[in-house]
């Protein structure tokens, strides 16, 4: 097994096992790692948030207004692991087609499903089947007829070319192991005049890669965070224009919480 594919494994286990702790006990799942806090030598593994995420203004369902956790089944607010809020920054309107990347427990999904309208449709993506599981069972009791979850990677996005006007993303672009090809996934799956609407951890420029890995974990959102420049710089190399990175929250030492948008040129 390479690194790549023991990091993809790590963060497949780390949020089944967030799942699987909302469906069985209906507490919140956190996005620690579960070495979160342990001793390894002369230093411990920070976590990127406490365990129940409610308590914290960085990560989880509290990014999101008293009204849209109102909307929704407590199970779809109980798993969300994100570092913002996607559907309010992309701006969408009736009728869109939107994707979501890293869809989780299907909390970005749902609200997009509200904003979009009968007339629009939300399709969610994600790696792990008990994350799945949980999304379609949130779907089904919010009653909403007009999403899809599909099982598959973000570097190889299960739709066709120029099928969506919108893809949004919350806190799962720096899990990946292969932060530019999810990019120029993105850019493929967009139509011309298509947007991007993300949340994401991303470094200041001065971070090594070395230097974020002290500061968390991989699986804990913070490893293998790019930084602004390098944001942008993918983004460009896809083809994505009117790109912007927006720090929003600190999340650790020259590390936060950032909004992304860009638009692929008609």
């Amino acid at each position: 097994m390479t690194q790549q594919d023991g990091l993809r494994k790590r963060v497949r286990e780390r949020y089944a096992e967030a799942a699987t702790a909302v469906l069985e006990t209906g507490r919140q799942a956190s996005c620690c790692d579960s070495d979160c806090g342990a001793d390894h030598g002369n230093s411990s593994v920070p976590c990127c948030g406490p365990t129940v995420i409610e308590v914290d203004e960085t990560f989880g369902g509290v990014l999101y207004s008293l009204a849209e956790r109102e909307e929704l089944p407590v199970a779809a607010v109980a798993a969300s692991l994100g570092c913002g809020n996607p559907t309010a920054v992309a701006e969408l309107r009736e009728g869109e087609r939107v994707l979501d990347l890293g869809s989780g427990g299907g909390i970005d999904v749902l609200l997009s499903a509200r904003r979009v309208g009968p007339t629009g449709f939300v399709y969610g993506v994600d790696m792990t089947d008990e994350m799945l599981d949980l999304a379609r069972g949130n779907a089904a009791k919010a009653g909403a007829s007009n999403v899809e979850f599909s099982k598959g990677l973000i570097e190889d996005i299960p739709l066709a070319d120029s099928s969506v006007d919108v893809v949004i993303s919350n806190c799962v672009i720096n899990l990946s192991i292969d932060k530019p090809k999810v990019i120029k996934e993105m850019y493929r799956v967009l139509v011309p005049g298509g947007r991007i609407g993300i949340s994401d951890i991303v470094a200041e420029d001065h971070l090594t890669p070395d230097q974020r890995a002290e500061r968390g974990s991989y699986v804990g959102c913070i490893a293998g965070a790019l930084s602004r420049s390098e944001y942008l710089g993918n983004l460009a190399a896809a083809g994505l224009s009117d790109a912007s990175v927006r720090f929003t929250q600190h999340t650790a030492d020259g590390m936060h919480s950032a909004i992304i948008q860009a638009t692929k040129p008609r």
